[in-house]
């Protein structure tokens, strides 16, 4: 089994209008997975993009419902229009898969997983186990959750990764950036990490600026969620608007960064 992580990055342009989306970048990863299926298992989850980050940002989810309930009741909205926001991007990238013949599956990440304090504290797989034995490929996304000590939060794909990471090891994981893979230093600065042992991330996070307005953290979390999934699985970086990228990392022998115990 192999689990993609299509970055927001990748598949809209956060700068650009909301929910923009890159119609033709996801076809092209639709038709690099084709490639390999049905020989092998796929999982997808994709990130909120120039979908789901605005509203969460607007409506400052990662906040929590308070007890003044004018404010409780407007981040309550903001949480159902987060959601439906990204029930749109998950819609779209089902139907450039099956426009392509792959029976990808959408699964409701907030159904599935309730966190606490952002962290998954719940995850009912079996239904995501069973789609995948019977040659489905289930596509989640980062979504709002139910959070048992916040009431509401952020779940990122990064998260929901290393969660499905730990409980069903799969042979990979491979993250779909807008870039060439880590780099030593920030965006435009440094050079290309091609091996990175999962014992250099933290080393390497002390020297990168880890602020910014990703309400999911950026590379900087991908970065310790990759720490977390090098346990289970071999994990890739790759560029995802890079045609053959994705291809290269499912073979093993693609340009970018991979985490090496």
């Amino acid at each position: 089994m192999i689990i993609v992580k299509v970055g927001g990055s990748v598949f809209s342009d956060k700068k650009g209008k909301p929910e923009n989306f890159r119609r033709d970048v996801v076809a092209r990863i639709a038709r690099e997975i084709s490639e390999f299926y049905p020989e092998k298992n796929f999982i997808i989850v994709h990130g909120g993009g120039s979908f789901g980050h605005p509203y969460a940002r607007r409506y400052s989810i990662r906040d929590g419902i308070p007890d003044d309930w004018k404010t409780a009741r407007f981040r309550m909205v903001g949480f159902s229009e987060t959601h439906q926001a990204m029930l749109r991007a998950n819609s779209a990238f089902i139907r450039e898969f099956l426009q392509r013949g792959l029976p990808a599956f959408s699964v409701s990440t907030s159904s599935v997983f309730m966190t606490e304090n952002g962290d998954v504290a719940y995850g009912d797989l079996e239904i995501i186990k069973r789609l995948v034995e019977l040659r489905f490929i289930p596509v989640l996304f980062g979504d709002v959750s139910l959070d048992l000590a916040k009431g509401i939060d952020i779940l990122s794909g990064d998260q929901i990764i290393t969660y499905l990471a730990k409980m069903l090891e799969p042979e990979k994981v491979i993250f779909l950036m807008d870039v060439d893979g880590v780099y030593d230093g920030d965006p435009g600065e440094g050079n290309l990490i091609q091996a990175l042992g999962r014992d250099e991330i933290e080393s390497l996070l002390s020297k990168l600026t880890c602020s910014g307005g990703d309400v999911t953290g950026g590379i900087c979390n991908k970065l310790r969620e990759a720490k977390k999934i090098a346990k289970h699985s071999e994990v890739w970086f790759v560029n995802g608007l890079v045609p053959g990228r994705l291809s290269g990392a499912i073979r093993g022998d693609g340009f970018g960064t991979r985490i090496v115990p």
